[in-house]
């Protein structure tokens, strides 16, 4: 969602909601969803209908950004052409139709020529065919790379004077008024496409972020009960707590915690580990006293 709002964090965090409301107040406010996760279902199967439901949001989500991707990456690529180098940028503020001869036998080529050479094309040009008509050659444009030459010939010459001019190191610019007026209509298109593809996007986004987070927080709750009855036994005797903290106090919060309900289990290690690294598979999170499970709900800071 970042990316494809460009780092926009205010948006973001518009966007960035969990039912509706901001993660913290989610947090605060949870309650386990009986009718989508049944209670009476297996640990088990609950786990399975998370993860099933995230891994069809993430083949979906990889789907639609490169679906989107294309069509930005698209887009970018006409408008570097169109702001680019002489050989490719856009002529339609450089060529005026009076500068073009079009006739039953004669046309109008436009060179882009570099500025070190343009002595050496006003010298040889009109010997590029003997159907050049002499003289014609206007400079229409420069910047600092070089300037755009037009050049008038018969038609029937025109492939012999691209090939001389290409031994020549000049570039020939295939250019009509049409071909301009279709590009120009292209991009138009491709860029009423990015925006309606970034609203369906940013929907999406918002829509299964919502979604994803829930889960998220719906998995952390199922190991909280989990490991609860794991560590205590049975019947099921446990009070889950949220704890709202930051970085700096933290570690104060850990300490209390630890000396608080050391009696639980007196050979807990009660060393002062960050529980922010416990992450399942990478690395094994510090046996406590208590089951503590960390969340940051300020994803901006993580990403």
């Amino acid at each position: 969602m970042r990316e494809v709002m460009e780092q926009s964090d205010d948006k973001v965090l518009e966007n960035a909601l969990a039912n509706g409301v901001d993660l913290m107040s989610y947090m605060t406010k949870f309650q386990w969803d009986k009718a989508k996760y049944p209670t009476a279902l297996p640990l088990s199967s609950l786990a399975d209908i998370i993860t099933k439901e995230v891994s069809q949001m993430e083949t979906e989500l990889k789907s639609r950004a490169a679906a989107y991707s294309s069509v930005k990456t698209s887009l970018q690529s006409m408008e570097y052409k169109l702001h680019g180098s002489l050989q490719t940028c856009s002529l339609k503020d450089i060529v005026r139709k009076e500068d073009l001869v079009t006739s039953e036998h004669l046309t109008t080529l436009l060179v882009v020529v570099t500025r070190g050479s343009y002595l050496q094309w006003e010298r040889t040009y009109e010997s590029f065919s003997q159907f050049v008509v002499p003289r014609s050659s206007r400079k229409l444009y420069e910047d600092g790379e070089g300037g755009v030459f037009s050049v008038t010939l018969f038609k029937r010459a025109v492939c012999e004077f691209k090939a001389k001019a290409q031994e020549s190191k000049f570039t020939v610019r295939e250019y009509s008024f049409d071909l301009e007026a279709k590009q120009e209509q292209e991009r138009q298109q491709r860029s009423i496409q990015k925006k309606e593809q970034y609203g369906i996007f940013v929907r999406w986004l918002k829509v299964n972020f919502s979604q994803v987070f829930i889960a998220w927080i719906h998995l952390k709750a199922l190991r909280v009960f989990a490991e609860s009855v794991l560590r205590y036994g049975l019947p099921v005797n446990y009070q889950a707590l949220l704890l709202h903290t930051d970085k700096k106090r933290s570690k104060k919060l850990r300490e209390d915690l630890a000396s608080l309900f050391k009696h639980l289990d007196p050979t807990a290690s009660n060393s002062k580990t960050d529980v922010s690294f416990d992450i399942p598979g990478l690395c094994q999170p510090e046996y406590l006293s208590y089951i503590c499970f960390y969340i940051n709900t300020n994803l901006l800071e993580l990403s």
